[in-house]
């Protein structure tokens, strides 16, 4: 079965000082139910959130509800309690409501090439405090900034995680370990996105994609 992983970031005004490059996903509120009044009909559909941003529960969670409609929410564990960002309330909250609850790290750090305590630190003591927090195993995660190579990903089956997911923007196998999404971002429109994740790209864009997968995965 083909999966289409659809992710948004943050919605309406940051709470906190951005990072550089980030703006480029924040969208506003009415973008992101036009958004999601597209996409909640489609098959195989999987929606995330990343980077435990307020608007999560401000924006997202709400309009899910009133959908029917339930998400992975990718929480850094570094950012709990911090300004703009998801608390320990939240994220139970989120759990109470039938969502699940990953892992994005501690501190949004890329985790390709770290050294054994900092991937320590971002892949095992980061879930271990999401465990805590919400009183159930985590155990999927999305890769902070979309970067992993053959080393990360073998760490992570190591480690027992049981899906893991990126930014490449290309469908999935419901099967696949590996889930690449389509990230959503401030000049995508219900239309732009249905042409790339639902009609689909060019047959060389599409081998171009899936060559960009590979290289991730083996190099």
């Amino acid at each position: 079965m083909t999966i289409r992983n659809v992710c948004f970031h943050g919605i309406g005004t940051p709470q906190r000082e951005l990072e550089p490059g980030e703006a480029r996903y924040w969208i506003t509120p009415d973008q992101f139910e036009a958004v999601l009044d597209e996409i909640r009909d489609w098959p195989g559909l999987r929606i995330s959130f990343d980077d435990s941003n307020t608007s999560d529960v401000e924006f997202g969670l709400p309009a899910l509800l009133a959908r029917g409609l339930t998400a992975d929410f990718f929480v850094l564990a570094g950012r709990l309690d911090s300004a703009g960002s998801l608390d320990e309330d939240a994220v139970r909250s989120l759990q109470r409501n039938g969502m699940t609850v990953g892992t994005h790290g501690m501190r949004h750090i890329p985790w390709r090439g770290l050294s054994p305590a900092a991937a320590d630190e971002e892949l095992v003591a980061a879930r271990e405090r999401l465990t805590k927090v919400v009183g159930a195993d985590v155990s999927t995660a999305a890769c902070p900034l979309g970067r992993y190579d053959r080393t990360l990903l073998t760490r992570m089956r190591r480690l027992g995680y049981t899906r893991v997911f990126t930014s490449d923007r290309r469908p999935a196998r419901a099967s696949d370990w590996l889930q690449p999404r389509f990230t959503v971002r401030n000049d995508d429109t219900p239309q732009t996105l249905r042409a790339e994740a639902i009609d689909g790209p060019s047959a060389l864009r599409r081998l171009k994609l899936e060559a960009i997968g590979l290289v991730k995965r083996l190099r």
